[in-house]
Formats: C-alpha cells, sequence, structure tokens
C-alpha cells in the first residue's frame, strides 16, 4: 500500500491569501499541526502502507524540507516530495509519476487531496474495496451534503444496494445527488489505463487543434472531470459513504472550521495535545491546542476552538475564542481576539478588539457544509473572519472588524470590513 497527497502549488490557493504568502498552504497549522500532517498520521496507521508521496508544483524549499524529514522520524515511514514541473491537474499528476507509484510492486494506493479536513476513513475503505466490487474496482469517499450545497462539489449517484457508481458529475448546474466527492480515493494499479486512455485522447485532440494556442498540455488531467465521468456506470467505481466529519480547506475561514472539528477529535485521538485547567494556568473553556512554548499569562481565557502556535505570548485578561494565533505573536492584556487568525509575530496593542464573523455550517442542518464564500459580493467585502497577515502591528484600544491585513503593516486607527493593503 502507498498513499499520495497532492499538495497543489502556488498560483491556487489565492482564496487563502494573505496567509498562503509566507508558508505553503499545506504546511498552515491547524489544530497546532501543519494541514497536511493530518493526512499523514491518518495513512501511516493504516496496516501495510509502505511509502507516502507527497506531489506538486512548490518549489522544494526549506519549511517543505524540513517538516518531511520530522514527519519520517516521528511517523517512521518514508515520505517523499514529487515536484510536478507545472500545474498537471489531479489525474496528470499521477499518471506523470506512475512509475514511482507503483514502484515496489503497489498492490493499492490511496490519493487525497490535502485540503480537505477528515476523518480519513482510510482503513474502512480497504475493508469496502475487498468486501464489494473486485480487486481492481476503485474506490471514493463520499458525505452527504444539503440539496443547495451538492452543486458546489463533484456529485455522486450510486446503486443503493451495490454502491457502485452509475453516474458522475462535477459541480453541475442543477440538482444530481446529496452524495458528494470528498477527494479521498483508493485505486489500483488498474487505474492509470483509464487516465492512460484519457491522456491518449487528449494528444489526438490536441494533434488536430494544431492553430490552438498552445497552451493546453494534453498531460493536464483532471480526474474528476475527465476520469471519474467516463468511469461511472462501468463497474469499476464504487462509493463509500462515510458519516464522520469532513469539510473542505479553501479560505482561511474554513481553517478554522477545520481547526474545530481536529480539536473536537482530539478528545479520542491525541488527548495529550488538549489544554486542561490547571491551578495558577489559564482558564481553558472548550477544546484548546497550546504549544509547550507559548506563554500565558493565568488570568486569559481561551477557548472554545482556540490554536495558540509557537513562541506566543499571551497577557493579562486576554480573551481568545475561536481564533488560531499563529507562531511568534503576542497578545497585550487585555485584548479581546474573536473569530480571528493572527499571523505569523503580529502584535496586538492593549484593549484592542479583534473581530471576525465566523462562516460556519448552518448547525441546524445535519448535512450543511461550509460555504466557500466569494471575498467580495455587489462589490463589497463579504464579512468574515478576521485575518492579520504576517507581523502586523495593532495599536492599543482600537476595533478591528472583519477585515484582511495584509503583511508587515501597522495601523494606527479602527478599521471595519475592509482590506488593508
Amino acid at each position: 500500500l502507498k498513499a499520495v497527497i497532492l499538495i497543489g502549488g502556488p498560483q491556487k490557493g489565492t482564496r487563502f491569501r494573505p496567509l498562503s504568502f509566507e508558508v505553503p498552504k499545506p504546511l498552515f497549522p491547524v489544530a497546532g499541526v501543519p494541514m497536511v500532517q493530518h493526512h499523514i498520521e491518518a495513512c501511516a496507521k493504516v496496516p501495510g502502507m509502505k511509502e507516502i508521496l507527497l506531489m506538486g508544483f512548490y518549489q522544494p524549499n526549506e519549511a517543505l524540507s524540513r517538516f518531511l524529514i520530522s514527519a519520517q522520524q516521528e511517523f517512521k515511514i518514508p515520505i517523499r516530495y514529487l515536484q510536478e514541473y507545472a500545474a498537471l491537474g489531479t489525474g496528470g499528476g499521477i499518471y506523470h509519476f506512475r512509475d514511482q507509484i507503483l514502484s515496489g510492486g503497489a498492490e493499492a494506493f490511496f490519493v487525497l487531496n490535502a485540503d480537505v479536513c477528515s476523518e480519513f476513513p482510510l482503513q474502512e475503505m480497504l475493508e469496502f474495496q475487498q468486501k464489494h466490487g473486485d480487486m481492481h474496482s476503485f474506490v471514493i469517499l463520499g458525505t452527504t451534503a444539503n440539496r443547495t450545497q451538492a452543486l458546489n462539489y463533484g456529485c455522486i449517484v450510486a446503486n443503493a444496494d451495490t454502491q457502485e457508481v452509475q453516474h458522475y458529475v462535477e459541480k453541475p448546474s442543477t440538482f444530481v445527488s446529496e452524495i458528494i466527492n470528498c477527494g479521498i480515493y483508493l485505486f489500483t494499479p488498474a487505474i492509470f489505463q483509464h487516465i492512460g486512455e484519457v491522456f491518449q485522447r487528449n494528444q489526438q485532440e490536441l494533434a488536430l487543434e494544431e492553430s490552438s494556442n498552445g497552451w493546453q498540455r494534453a498531460e493536464v488531467i483532471r480526474l474528476e472531470q475527465d476520469v471519474f465521468t467516463a468511469l461511472a456506470g462501468s463497474g469499476k467505481l464504487y462509493v463509500y459513504k462515510t458519516d464522520g466529519f469532513w469539510s473542505q480547506i479553501k479560505s482561511a475561514g474554513s481553517a478554522i472550521y477545520a481547526s474545530r472539528l481536529y480539536l473536537n477529535q482530539y478528545s479520542k485521538s491525541h488527548p495529550e495535545r488538549l489544554a486542561q485547567n490547571k491551578p495558577g494556568g489559564p482558564v481553558i473553556r472548550g477544546n484548546v491546542y497550546i504549544h509547550p512554548t507559548a506563554s500565558i499569562d493565568s488570568t486569559a481565557v481561551l477557548g472554545p476552538n482556540v490554536s495558540i502556535g509557537e513562541g506566543v505570548t499571551v497577557g493579562a485578561g486576554v480573551r481568545v475564542r475561536e481564533s488560531i494565533v499563529l507562531h511568534g505573536a503576542s497578545l497585550h492584556d487585555h485584548t479581546c481576539v474573536l473569530n480571528t487568525i493572527v499571523g505569523w509575530d503580529s502584535t496586538i496593542g492593549r484593549w484592542a478588539r479583534v473581530e471576525g464573523t465566523p462562516s460556519d455550517p448552518n448547525p441546524n442542518d445535519p448535512y450543511a457544509k461550509i460555504n466557500s464564500e466569494t471575498l467580495f459580493r455587489d462589490g463589497r467585502l463579504t464579512p468574515s473572519i478576521t485575518i492579520l497577515g504576517c507581523s502586523v502591528t495593532i495599536p492599543a484600544e482600537v476595533v478591528i472588524l472583519n477585515s484582511i491585513v495584509l503583511p508587515h503593516k501597522e495601523l494606527s486607527r479602527s478599521y471595519k470590513n475592509q482590506i488593508i493593503l
């Protein structure tokens, strides 16, 4: 068994700015650890997992190399990064590196998108594959969404008895099905034959359109539109439905929601990561992660759903709720931080209030997903969580509401519903 985690590259993830300026999005900390570490942890738990491959077109940089080395040591499993020479799409990358994936005689492999958060029921998908279909069948992880939100995802129509996928449509314009694609797949080497057919067809079409402007590449293959749509109804593709938590992490606001889901899971999977109320320590409400190097005043109140990074300083009487505070940030006495991501090495002055509007799914609908809101609606900034880029300084006694502050800014006054460039 192997696993491939698709981490994309720099030109995407624009909705994640200004945070993705500082660190590749897959390394952004969610619930105290890099986003992609949750994937690696889940893969490493599967018995028989021999290797984990990260695939994308980020230039290999120091942060990525450091992360890979520490993850290998922690999970005792080979982890490598394969760099694509261009954006090849979700299917093009694995086709390009098919020899690497199959080396060592891999019998099956998982493919996971890095920008999802999930319980990752990988073992269950394996058992499901052995029970259903033959050993050459492929499994998509699916979950239920509500009717209107399903249109934003890949929709799966499956046979109710066998769970065989009969029809697959990526982001349909009208309602097709409430079962949506979670971006987590289990493939056997036979998938490369199907991706190869798409590759051949693309090459023929490009050969016919010699006059086309040349930016199209036969190697760009999208698993969802090009492969699953064709495989549906062929008896080779099945869906495993999960009731566990799942969410996309497209925008910075969804990172706070993902952090909440993971912190919630920690009570079962990593109780040691959750902070406890101790005499002489800060007041902890609900699930809170605090990095061991952070210094927190005993009169501070943290939680629920708060993640405090490395070397953070939190002063007296500070209140933090539903927020991620990244390493090196400093919250001076009596600041109030709600629904906010505080960037690396940022400083918030005394008695300041920094607040955003949560973009949570509807709590009364068990199948609601987080809306990936656009930044602007009708020419105005959509109220969303407040994001401070790295090294932002906020003076004492000001209020920052629903705003995005780009890195290295020193603010002098209060702001509301603004992008501060």
